[in-house]
């Protein structure tokens, strides 16, 4: 045979080329020659879209950057029918009047093949699923390499949001206006963790008294709701409110005392005092209305209101938060960076609404925020301090609530509105700014200019004057005049929005006063050196005094915002000038000492301040301030520059730059991530625009990559929790992708760029989304667009962007090489979107290929792809990590060339990539996971968007070298197509060979990749089969939901790339999971039956046994010709989820190949491998079969996945080559938001039927959806498998290999009936059947008996669907197949004119359906007969012959089956019951041995199921008899067994199975013993199979002499493999046999009462598993006894005296339940020894019922008598049933003395047994011990023999007993000493007292029984008549 399976064999067919081993790579075609040589010859179609890229292939999308407030941020300026279930009644008279189902058209017409062929072909296409994978799960995202997500658009950092609403503040009195401020503080941090959010919650009456103060109050300061930001929540934050008043006399005790003291409830006692009050409240409203002072203060710990206040009880889901269930919970678990703490979630919490109580006064000492944090701290504790205090009581009412995603009318931070805010007259929330506690690394997308100035305390202790009230004005000045102070410090509350001055409070008579105030400012954007904050310090006067003013300044000082360049910030301790200091002191810090001015305390610092800022101009970095300077300068070239300690001039510039370049690791990463884009900015346009210097152009190329290498690198290690699964930072991402700007000519003009995009024209998910938008990077300035022209004309000048950086990295060194390598996506990223660019900037995008980029570019490119493959094989085992993200990033950078660059020159990039890996992959120690490199890397390659075009599906394999004209143009569009395809060999398009490999180069490396991994002695890892098979599923996936790839034509095309999958799939055949037999795991439908369940599953003998028989119809069994030896199987078999995955490609390409191509390939096939295909379609069958909606409930999906992916961790982990990638993603799955939303790189909305594996909790209508979707899959696959089966058949028609593969194509048949299948396929399987058997009617009648039965089988099962569709088919195709065998018949002058053959094995089915089946439908059954018989009624052309007539007799027959079966059912709970009918039923059919055997085998699988194996093995035993007996009669061959009585070694029972005489019956006859079973292989496989259930039920010495059948017949065939393993079966079973075994229990029942009908009368033994109770044999017979009868009826006997039938109720049934015990008579008991041996073949049963004379059970001991009941039963245990009949009764009486002679021998029997123990039981021995010489209780041994021995009985009869009993009471003293002596050798010390008390015990029983004993009966001892048994015995039957 010739094979081209294997791509290694099928090179030597290649023709002209020369082979190439698979390991190499070929070198690809010219990809730009040959699409410009072959021109599109297609007319505009389809097809068209396969040939090129399409013209919008790259675009440039300019996206407008999102602006989240209103205002920008910049500085100012078919169904089942179910027939109705009657009552028939089964006479045969109601079949001949019930309607039978619709006939179908056409049946009994005879047409020619051809036609009937183009007919069912024609209807099999109609209504199909274009795309077969989106019906299959979608491949596993752990392997997605190719996937990239897209980064996110920067934004600002927000953290966890919380809202609080101030509601409500209360006093108990309302005197004056009370002002209150929030904020975060976290205690562990010491840190204010947010700014200050002010509100007035005063009555309008309250407010009036500021009016005069507050003329205009902005919206803006009235809002009395906040949203704060919690970045790190933790349990230490507390919300602090802090209360103020209007400025008045006295310290702050004083002035809180009122609220302290008074009540609004006694107000009539304080009338006069509140009045007061209210009056100087006013007073200092009108007077002191702009001061405040402190009041009161009180704070609030977040974690109570989160965990506990009405906190969610976590535990259940159900609880009422409206935020989500506690699931949703878990998955925002990310966002909690903080450790532990599972409290402090603020995300979702409950809201709450507090009312706070107390407040605590300030401390006017006390203010500092040093203090507040002592405070905190002391809160905590459940002993604080501040509970001693006394509170200043008032009611806050406040809401805390997680804060809405998109609040409506929210200010920011600078009071823009943020959208959506629908009305601006509303009053707004704030959204207050966060200080967070620790650094954030998010760059800064949006403009803010923040300034928080904090005074802090200030010392005027040793000022002279009246310096007692102190307040501290402050203003920002932008000059020194007064009216330069600027309006830029924010209101508080209920005030104007901007101020140009702001106090502190005053503290009452304090000259070292603190403060804890803080101002905002929002400051201008360009800040010079006459910017400064200007403190003026005032005494206030609060008393009205004659000429003092109010405020009366007494000190100065100011600091100068800007110093070199570097806005001021921090903490200062400032001197304070008594006097207004003098002019142009703005320029020069307070520290300077200038002539003339005083200062307090000596110019010391007495005042001090922090200032701090929130800045996207200011970078507050020394190093970063330093690089922005010298850039600016350069830009502006402003030289010289001073720089604090430098002068910028031209010469020095160039160092400064380069050093300060460097100096910039040395900056704060938090800082560099904050102005990352603007750095990034800096450093590009420094490599592109090299700065001119004094004429000279200056190259910092070098300085800025190795400056921008170092910053990326820095940031990917320090932010690890900040990457995607190919271990970019998303920072770094999204700034490429979104923010980078490639700079224009002039630097400082500044510009809007565009960024890089995929086509729109192109339906959305072909995106390439890798590089999507533009934007404005620079937020803070604005923009205005260029046009292309002048763009172009500035770039010229320029270097590119890509040039200089492929340059530098090709001559980049060590460290920086490094880096660049750590972080190759980056720079590789940079270089395509720069391309791109450049491409559009410069109108190439027209231009030919290879005229886009020069030379010296093209060559960096292969040099760096060139150097980069070298360092992943050379470094692939030291830094896994590293390695797999450059061999991704390399990977994608070449998939993106292929839009970009010539696509001949990338592939041969490709190839050389290939050729580094594979040059090491031969020294390799692992190289498993290099290949595993490329295997990512290959399929990322493959991801691109044109992969299908790129692998030209059109072109005409031939070789390159000579490219041949077009043919397509002169022919149409079809034939064009195939016309190409002939002149090959087809068979060079169905296998890698080399021109396959160099046409479809990309499709050919996948394939060659596939190949490879699968070769069985390949080093095929499991972890690389998933990844190889995954990688081209995916791709199909891809195909299938491409909206180009709709048409069949272009999908035919597109198949063609993956043509040598089919010949691979075959090759790996044996090492594909088998789905076939995959054990009881696999959940069948309910409508399955039990005879097609697995062999395993259904424990019946049907298929499996079959198989190891004659050619059998399932594959699995059957002799393999090319089966590799099972052992080596194991080593590289692939696991289910990926066999399965293989199959669905397979099927998928021939799906959608073109069906003329798949004809002609198959036509070329050996017999071999055409086997080989339909053996792989069976596979396919079993893999895909429907499992119905109550598996998909049951299983729980996550197993099975699971435990694959944990082998292959495990696999990976011992290989070493745990990727470093499939880690980070865990960790990115497990940590962030990033693994959530990829996309594929341009499918993003592959169209998936996605299955929710991984959730257990699956919705119903999620199942329903699952199931329909799996039902769906299996119709598809089973309908390929069809497709291709006519393909195989319509090859065979046409050549003569026929015989040999029909069997092959109809068993693939039979066994897609076998299973579940939808309505829909079945029809189109019956027609492809009955087709099959119209064309080769011998295959079925001639040859093989097996097939024949098998169909029959099929088909009667289908007769009894509940689908009426179903049942017309399949009456339709038994009726022909009758039809047919007659008419076979009649040809034959030999035969009688019947159809014997299919009579005989419907009659077998339909028994055997009948016996297995649970849910067998007999209406729906007679439906179809009916049908068959109007069939037979309407066929014409046989009306005249004896079919007709034969037909309904064979129907009639049939339908007694039937008749038996409604019996069986009424049965179906009485398992003993239905046993004795399938019993009957098996005794009925002793003329016909077929069906006899069939219903044994019925029997046997009733049994099994019940897991009664010993039953079930008799069964087999008993098959196996009767074969043996006519095959016999049929021939006399030495070696096999002569018959029954060969078996009576293993049953008794065995000779019922004798043959009937040769003149009722003979086997030679048509029809009988046709079975399979009656052959030698049938014989075999019935005997292994008892061999088998008698190992089940623990029998191993009945296997013995099961083998010892089989074994002469295994020796005759010289089959010593077979010996080989029959005797190692024989040892394991030897061994077992000393294992402690348990058989069965015994119970005698009786039935009486007219009720039981047949068994009215009846006893039976009863055999039930070991160790059953009484109690439970009864309970069970009574509980289903009472089901049936009811339970007033049914009663249970509760003694088992003899039942006296005249005195039990006649309405009621008896049931008389006894445990008996096997008996056996002495001389048995020689044959008897082992515990088996008492167990086997047991026909004696007894029990005893004890009894005395006057009818009690129990009396003394001289009145105890006792009777034996022995049975006998009609059969031997075990025996095919369970419970067999009593035959025959026989009772014995034993007298008292007989009873006390048992006794004595049984105790004597436990001791002799205790004390010879071994190993020897102390434990045991004292119980047995003490019980006999311990005993003074009543009835113990001393009793007994005082009773019986004290006297000489009066009766002679009795003499014998008394001597008897006098002996073994001797013997019983004897034994007693043994014991006592063994006990002593047993003990320890410490029971020595115990045994001397057993010895005293056991002395003075023998004491007493001396006498007794040694009392001989003197007439004994003459010579004495001999004397008849002196016992009573009774006998009765």
């Amino acid at each position: 045979s010739r094979d081209y399976g294997s791509p290694q064999l099928s090179k030597k067919r290649g023709g002209g080329h020369h082979p190439l081993p698979l390991t190499e790579v070929v070198e690809p075609v010219d990809f730009e020659e040959y699409v410009s040589s072959h021109a599109p010859g297609v007319e505009p179609g389809p097809l068209r879209q396969l040939l090129e890229f399409p013209q919008d292939d790259l675009e440039l999308l300019q996206l407008d950057k999102e602006c989240t407030t209103l205002e920008p941020p910049l500085p100012e300026e078919e169904d089942l029918d179910e027939t109705p279930r009657g009552s028939w009644a089964s006479s045969i008279f109601d079949l001949k009047n019930s309607s039978p189902d619709a006939l179908l058209p056409s049946v009994l017409e005879r047409t020619a093949a051809e036609d009937m062929d183009r007919r069912n072909t024609e209807a099999r296409l109609q209504g199909r699923h274009s795309d077969l994978l989106g019906l299959y799960p979608p491949p596993d995202e752990d392997e997605a390499v190719e996937r990239c997500s897209l980064p996110e658009v920067p934004k600002e950092h927000c953290g966890q949001r919380i809202m609080v609403k101030c509601l409500s503040l209360k006093f108990e009195i309302e005197i004056e206006p009370i002002f209150g401020s929030l904020a975060l503080y976290d205690v562990k941090e010491k840190k204010k963790i947010s700014e200050n959010f002010y509100f007035d919650l005063n009555s309008d009456q309250m407010k009036g008294l500021l009016k005069p103060h507050t003329p205009h109050t902005a919206i803006s300061t009235l809002a009395r709701s906040a949203i704060f930001s919690i970045t790190y929540p933790s349990a230490d934050i507390f919300l602090v409110i802090k209360l103020e008043k209007v400025l008045q006399q006295g310290d702050i005790g004083e002035c809180c005392e009122p609220y302290m003291v008074m009540k609004e409830s006694d107000s009539s006692k304080h009338k006069e005092k509140l009045e007061k009050l209210r009056l100087q409240a006013e007073q200092s409203c009108s007077r002191l209305g702009q001061f405040r002072m402190p009041f009161a203060w009180t704070a609030i710990h977040l974690v109570n209101i989160v965990s506990s206040v009405g906190g969610l009880d976590r535990s259940d889901p159900d609880s009422d938060s409206g935020h989500g269930t506690w699931n949703e919970r878990k998955k925002k678990g990310f966002e909690r960076m903080s450790v532990g703490d599972d409290m402090c979630n603020f995300a979702t919490f409950r809201p709450a609404t507090l009312t706070v109580t107390n407040f605590f006064k300030q401390e006017g000492d006390r203010l500092s925020d040093e203090d507040l944090y002592k405070y905190l701290a002391d809160m905590r504790r459940p002993s604080s301090v501040l509970r001693r205090l006394r509170p200043v009581t008032a009611q806050l009412k406040i809401d805390i609530s997680p804060a809405p995603d998109s609040p409506h009318y929210c200010l920011s931070p600078e009071l823009l509105h943020v959208k959506p805010y629908p009305d601006l007259r509303v009053r707004p929330t704030k959204e207050v700014l966060e200080f967070p506690a620790r650094y954030v690394y998010t760059p800064h997308t949006t403009y803010r200019n923040l300034l928080y100035v904090y005074p802090q305390s200030l010392n005027f202790s040793s000022r002279q004057g009246s310096v007692r009230n102190i307040a501290v004005k402050v203003q920002f000045m932008a000059g020194e005049d007064p009216s330069q102070a600027l309006p830029v410090i924010f209101g508080k509350s209920s005030c104007a929005e901007f101020m140009k001055e702001a106090y502190t409070p005053v503290i009452y008579h304090n000259k070292s006063p603190e403060f804890y105030e803080e101002m905002k400012m929002k400051i201008p954007a360009n800040l010079t050196d006459n910017h400064h904050l200007l403190f003026t310090f005032y005494h206030i006067s609060c008393q009205p005094k004659q000429n003092t003013p109010l405020e009366t300044p007494v000190g100065y000082t100011w600091i100068p915002l800007m110093q070199h360049g570097r806005l001021r910030t921090g903490s200062f301790s400032l001197p304070v000038s008594v006097e207004k200091p003098p002019p142009s002191y703005s320029v020069l810090t307070p520290d300077v000492s200038l002539p003339g001015m005083k200062w307090v305390d000596n110019h010391k610092g007495v005042f001090n301040v922090e200032v701090t800022a929130a800045s996207s101009v200011h970078t507050q970095d020394p190093n970063l301030d330093k690089f922005f300077t010298l850039v600016y300068v350069l830009e502006e070239y402003s030289f010289p520059f001073r720089l604090k300690d430098v002068i910028i001039t031209e010469a020095n510039m160039e160092g400064e730059l380069k050093a300060s370049m460097v100096a910039l690791k040395g900056a704060l990463l938090d800082t560099c991530v904050r102005f990352l884009h603007q750095l990034l900015n800096k450093l590009i346009q420094l490599i592109v625009y090299p700065p001119v210097i004094a004429g000279q152009i200056v190259n910092l190329g070098r300085a800025a990559f190795e400056a921008m290498a170092l910053l990326v690198n820095q940031i990917h290690k320090n932010l690890e929790g900040n990457q995607d699964q190919h271990g970019r930072n998303n920072l770094l991402a999204s700034y490429i992708h979104y923010c980078l700007r490639l700079p224009t000519a002039e630097p400082a003009m500044p510009m809007q760029y565009a960024t890089l995009s995929r086509a729109t024209a192109r339906p959305s998910s072909l995106h390439l989304s890798r590089s999507k938008s533009i934007s404005n990077s620079n937020p803070d300035l604005a923009s205005t667009p260029v046009s292309p022209d002048e763009e172009v004309q500035r770039i010229m000048g320029s270097k590119l962007l890509h040039e200089e950086l492929a340059l530098q990295w090709v001559v980049s060194t060590s460290a920086v090489r490094d880096a660049a390598l750590q972080q190759a996506w980056f720079f590789f990223q940079l270089m395509t979107k720069s391309m791109t660019h450049h491409l559009f900037l410069t109108s190439k995008m027209e231009v030919a290929r290879r005229q886009r980029f020069p030379d010296r570019f093209v060559d960096d490119i292969a040099a760096l792809v060139c150097a980069i493959s070298a360092d992943i094989a050379s470094r692939y085992h030291k830094d896994v990590e590293l390695v797999e993200r450059l061999n991704s990033s390399l990977a994608f950078f070449l998939n993106d060339l292929l839009s970009l660059m010539d696509r001949g020159f990338v592939f041969n990039l490709i190839r050389s990539y290939y050729k580094q890996i594979a040059n090491k992959l031969h020294t390799a120690q692992n190289p498993s996971s290099l290949n595993a490199l490329r295997m990512d890397f290959t399929r990322i390659v493959c991801s691109h968007e044109h992969y299908v075009i790129l692998n030209l599906p059109c072109s005409t394999l031939s070789p390159p070298a000579s490219p041949s004209p077009s043919t397509s143009s002169t022919t149409s569009q079809s034939s064009a197509f195939s016309s190409v395809v002939q002149d090959q060999g087809v068979a060079t398009m169905f296998e890698l060979s080399v021109p396959f490999r160099q046409q479809h180069f990309l499709s050919g490396l996948l394939l060659t990749e596939l190949s490879l991994i699968l070769e069985p002695d390949g080093e095929g890892v499991f972890f690389l089969h998933k990844k190889a098979i995954s990688a081209v599923h995916s791709l199909m996936c891809s195909h299938d939901a491409d909206l180009r790839y709709r048409d069949p034509q272009v999908r035919a095309h597109i198949a063609q790339l993956y043509l040598p999958l089919i010949p691979i799939v075959m090759e790996t055949l044996h090492q594909l999971h088998d789905f076939s037999d995959s054990s009881p795991a696999r959940v069948r439908h309910a409508s399955a039956h039990a005879d097609d369940a697995d062999p395993d599953s259904s424990n019946t003998i049907s298929q499996s046994v079959a198989m190891a028989i004659a050619g059998s119809p399932l594959p699995h069994a059957k002799a393999n010709p090319f089966a590799l030896p099972t052992a080596g199987r194991q080593s590289s078999s692939l696991s289910a989820e990926c066999s399965r995955t293989l199959l669905v490609c397979f099927l998928w390409v021939l799906k959608n190949a073109d069906a003329a191509l798949l004809e002609r390939w198959v036509s070329d096939l050996s017999v071999l491998q055409i086997n080989r295909l339909l053996d792989l379609l069976h596979l396919c069958v079993s893999c895909f079969e429907y499992k119905g909606k109550k598996a998909l409930e049951r299983i729980n999906s996550l197993t099975f996945k699971k435990s694959q992916d944990m082998k292959a961790r495990l696999e990976e982990a011992i290989l070493g080559t745990i990727g470093a990638r499939q880690e980070m993603v865990r960790r990115c799955r497990e940590r962030s938001p990033y693994g959530s939303q990829e996309n594929v790189r341009w499918r993003k909305n592959v169209t998936h039927w996605r299955q929710n594996t991984d959730r257990v909790d699956k919705t119903k209508a999620e199942v329903e959806q699952e199931s329909v979707v799996d039902g769906n899959l299996a119709t598809e696959a089973s309908l390929i498998v069809l497709d291709t089966l006519e393909i195989v058949v319509k090859t065979v028609v046409a050549s003569e290999l026929k015989e040999s593969v029909l069997g092959g194509v109809l068993r693939v048949l039979l066994h897609s009936m076998a299973g579940n299948q939808s309505a829909l396929f079945l029809q189109h399987c019956f027609t492809t059947q009955r087709a099959l058997v119209f064309k080769f009617p011998e295959m079925l009648f001639e040859e093989d008996t097996e097939l024949c039965a098998d169909l029959c089988l099929r088909l009667l099962r289908h007769c009894s669907s509940s689908v009426s569709s179903v049942r017309s088919h399949a009456s339709a195709s038994l009726y022909l197949l009758m039809r047919q065998n007659f008419e076979i018949g009649n040809g034959h002058a030999s035969r009688t004119n019947n159809f014997a053959r299919v009579k005989m094995q419907v009659t077998m089915s339909l028994s055997s359906l009948v016996g297995t089946s649970q849910n067998f439908n007999e209406e729906h059954l007679r439906r179809s007969l009916k049908t068959i018989l109007t069939y037979a009624e309407e066929d014409l052309e046989l009306r005249d012959t004896p079919f007709p007539e034969q037909v309904q007799d064979l129907v009639f027959n049939l339908h007694m089956i039937l008749t038996d079966t409604v019996k069986m059912k009424e049965h179906q709970q009485d398992p003993e019951m239905l046993l004795d009918l399938m019993y009957r039923i098996a005794k009925g059919y002793q003329n016909s041995p077929d069906l006899r055997l069939t219903w044994l085998q019925n029997m046997a699988g009733k049994h099994s199921e019940r897991g009664n194996h010993a039953e079930a093995a008799h069964c087999l035993v008993h098959s196996a008899a009767l074969v043996a007996e006519y095959l016999n009669m049929l021939e006399d061959c030495r070696y096999l067994p002569i018959g029954c009585v060969t078996f009576q070694n293993i049953s008794s029972n065995i000779l019922e199975e004798s043959a009937v005489s040769d003149d009722v019956l003979s086997p030679e006859e048509e029809g009988i013993c046709a079975g399979k079973y009656f052959s030698e292989s049938g014989l075999v496989g019935l005997l292994e199979q008892a061999a088998a259930s008698f190992n089940m039920a623990a029998m191993y010495e009945a296997i013995n002499e099961v083998y010892k059948i089989l074994l002469p017949i295994h020796e005759a065939n010289r089959d010593f493999k077979k010996l080989a393993t029959v005797h190692g079966k024989l040892q394991d079973a030897f061994n077992k046999v000393y294992n402690q075994r348990m058989f069965g229990t015994y119970f005698r029942v009786g039935f009486y009462g007219c009720q039981f009908g047949d068994l009215d009368e009846q006893e039976f033994v009863y055999k039930e598993p070991s160790i059953t109770k009484l109690a439970e044999i009864s309970h069970r017979l009574e509980e289903f006894y009472s089901a049936r009868f009811g339970d007033e009826v049914v009663e249970i006997i509760k003694d088992s005296n003899p039942v006296d039938k005249n005195k039990l109720d006649p309405n009621k049934a008896y049931l008389q339940i006894t445990y008996v015990e096997p008996f056996f008579d002495t001389y048995e008991l020689k044959e008897r020894i082992t515990y088996f041996d008492k167990n086997y073949n047991l026909r004696t049963f007894m029990y005893c019922t004890p009894f005395t004379l006057d009818g009690r059970a129990h009396g003394d001991l001289h009145e105890q008598y006792k009777r034996k009941t022995i049975l006998t039963t009609s059969h031997a245990f075990p025996y095919i049933k369970t419970r067999i009949n009593v035959l025959h009764k026989e009772e014995i009486i034993l007298v008292p003395m007989e009873v006390a002679i048992e006794d004595m021998q049984k105790k004597t029997q436990e001791l002799a047994f205790a004390t010879n123990q071994d190993p020897a039981d102390s434990k045991m021995l004292q119980m047995v011990l003490q019980g006999c010489v311990g005993t003074t209780v009543n009835q113990g041994p001393l009793e007994v023999a005082q009773v019986f021995l004290s006297d000489i009985p009066d009766d002679p009869k009795l003499f014998r007993h008394h001597n008897k009993l006098r002996l073994c009471f001797k013997d019983f003293t004897k034994r007693c000493e043994d014991a006592l002596r063994k006990n002593k050798a047993l003990i320890g010390p410490d029971q020595k007292e115990y045994h001397r008390e057993l010895e005293r015990n056991y002395y003075k029983l023998k004491e007493a029984l001396g006498p007794l004993i040694n009392r001989k009966i003197p007439q004994l001892y003459r010579t004495l008549n001999s004397y008849s048994r002196s016992s009573l015995r009774r006998v009765d039957c």
